[in-house]
C-alpha cells in the first residue's frame, strides 16, 4: 500500500458550444444524450451507465479496458437549475480503491449566439493514485466530446 496523503486542488474550465444553453444543459440532464459523449475511450468497449438526473439522484458510470482496472464515478446531484447550473459530488475509485472526491459546479450562460460553459471542480486525490493535472485532461477530453456530439447533432433533443 502507498502512503497516505490528501492533495486538494481547483481547477476550472471554460468552453463555449454553438449551442443553446436548453441543448448544452439537456446533454448532462438527459440520460441517453450523456451516453452518447460521457463515455471512456473507445478501446474499454462498453461501460455501464445509470442515472437518476435529479437533487438527491445518482450517477453511475463504471468502466475500463479488458485487462483493468476498472474505473467507477459516483456521484449525487446536490443542486440543479434547469438550463443554468448543475452542482453534484462525486468520488472516483480504480477497483477497490477510492482515488479521489470532488464538488462539481457546472455553469450554462447565453453566449454569442451559444453557451458559455464553465466547469469548476474542487477535489481531494487520495493517495497518489491520482492528480488534479490529469483529472483536467480527462474532464477536457470529455467536454471537448460534449462539443463534437453537439456538432453532430448527437446531444440534440
Amino acid at each position: 500500500m502507498s502512503p497516505r496523503s490528501a492533495v486538494h486542488a481547483t481547477f476550472v474550465i471554460e468552453k463555449h458550444y454553438p449551442a443553446t444553453p436548453e441543448r448544452v444543459f439537456a446533454a448532462f440532464a438527459d440520460p441517453k444524450l450523456k451516453a452518447r459523449w460521457f463515455v471512456g475511450p473507445s478501446e474499454w468497449g462498453p461501460s455501464e451507465h445509470r442515472v437518476d438526473f435529479r437533487v438527491g439522484g445518482r450517477e453511475l458510470n463504471a468502466g475500463g479496458p479488458a485487462e483493468g482496472p476498472k474505473h467507477r464515478f459516483d456521484a449525487l446531484y446536490q443542486d440543479i437549475v434547469p438550463n443554468e447550473r448543475i452542482v453534484f459530488t462525486y468520488d472516483m475509485h480504480l477497483d477497490a480503491n477510492r482515488i479521489s472526491v470532488s464538488l462539481t459546479t457546472i455553469e450554462f450562460a447565453p453566449a454569442d449566439g451559444g453557451t458559455a460553459l464553465k466547469f469548476t471542480e474542487q477535489g481531494v486525490f487520495l493517495d497518489g493514485y491520482d492528480d488534479a493535472g490529469s483529472r483536467e485532461h480527462g474532464t477536457r477530453l470529455l467536454l471537448d466530446q460534449l462539443g463534437a456530439a453537439l456538432a453532430h447533432g448527437d446531444a440534440a433533443h
